[in-house]
């Protein structure tokens, strides 16, 4: 429920409006403007009147909110949600930040080499996985904790901030202390309990849509999130199952202006998972950009061809420098920088 009040509101009215609403066990955020201050009801609302509520000489109008996502709600917040992931900026609409680094984390001297080319290129984020979500069980799993700690390496070498993927809540404590992202990958969108466990983390989170949710439930799965204290949400999308077989996903850019409309969260593209070839990555990069995408994450490694995972989709150095000068310009059209 959204409340506004009129101009000139005195603050004693305003607090008891809060003290109200906080009495009925409702959480309240009000966001002061120049003219007008609205509050933002997060809770068991049913049991509130509107007729009642505005009765109130000081309320100017009482608006239900129909989406059952309150926090991720751009009508509780109306300026754009600017996540800062170790310094580096992630929304807002000046500069467009992009991830890169291979799918799964094979050495140290690998993960440094392909840091200092990600950095080289102007990336801003270096991305690995150390433990790995892999759809047959005889697959290479990841590293773990070696994977997580050759990315530590390669983030002292170069200053890029890491971003991994976080499996189960047991490694919290170890994601806490290494990782500067925390990756939520798309099977594990709707693992509702380590949701809750990311909401008590005070890292950010990058949250993937899952394989053949919606946006609605990609939202919820924010919320989940947010509801438990951390606010600091990036959505990742990465393409959804489809019957599509000429690439590994469909990317779904429409996303792009649906958050943007909905929520006030950023949101990165990933072209890499979306299309599963490395040939369609520029075209669907440069596209994200164009749409309004606020970040990129982007597979690179320095030999795909004996990649131990994905190794189809990833972009060698150079073609990944290339992608992101053409990307730059692109950002410069739509009033943007890369």
């Amino acid at each position: 429920m959204i409340i506004s009040t009129k101009r000139g509101t005195p603050q004693e009215e305003l607090q008891k409006i809060v003290a109200e609403f906080e009495a009925q066990g409702l959480e309240v955020t009000l966001i002061r403007g120049t003219d007008y201050n609205v509050f933002g009801l997060v809770g068991d609302t049913t049991k509130i009147n509107e007729k009642v509520v505005a009765a109130n000489p000081w309320v100017d109008s009482v608006t239900r909110v129909s989406a059952p996502y309150k926090k991720a709600n751009r009508l509780f917040h109306e300026a754009d949600t600017v996540v800062d992931v170790a310094g580096v900026k992630v929304g807002g609409r000046e500069k467009v930040a992009v991830i890169g680094g291979p799918c799964s984390i094979e050495c140290e001297e690998s993960t440094v080499e392909i840091a200092r080319a990600v950095k080289a290129a102007g990336g801003c984020m270096l991305r690995g996985g150390a433990y790995k979500p892999r759809t047959s069980p005889y697959a290479f799993q990841g590293l773990g904790t070696e994977g997580i700690l050759d990315m530590v390496k390669a983030r002292e070498a170069t200053g890029l901030p890491i971003v991994s993927e976080l499996m189960s809540e047991e490694r919290i404590d170890e994601f806490e202390e290494y990782v500067d992202l925390v990756q939520i990958g798309a099977r594990n969108m709707q693992n509702f309990q380590l949701l809750k466990a990311v909401g008590k983390m005070k890292k950010p989170v990058l949250l993937k849509r899952g394989l053949a949710n919606t946006i609605e439930e990609w939202i919820m799965s924010a919320e989940y999130i947010m509801a438990g204290g951390n606010e600091k949400v990036i959505f990742c999308e990465r393409g959804i199952r489809t019957f599509e077989k000429y690439t590994r996903n469909t990317l779904d850019l429409s996303v792009i202006p649906i958050l943007k409309e909905k929520t006030h969260l950023p949101i990165v593209i990933d072209p890499s998972h979306a299309t599963g070839n490395w040939r369609y990555v520029e075209a669907m990069s440069l596209a994200a950009v164009a749409a309004g995408a606020d970040g990129l994450i982007i597979e690179v490694h320095a030999d795909p061809e004996h990649a131990w995972s994905d190794g189809a989709q990833s972009l060698k150095p150079q073609k990944f420098a290339e992608v992101i000068a053409k990307c730059r310009e692109v950002a410069r059209v739509v009033g943007r920088d890369l």
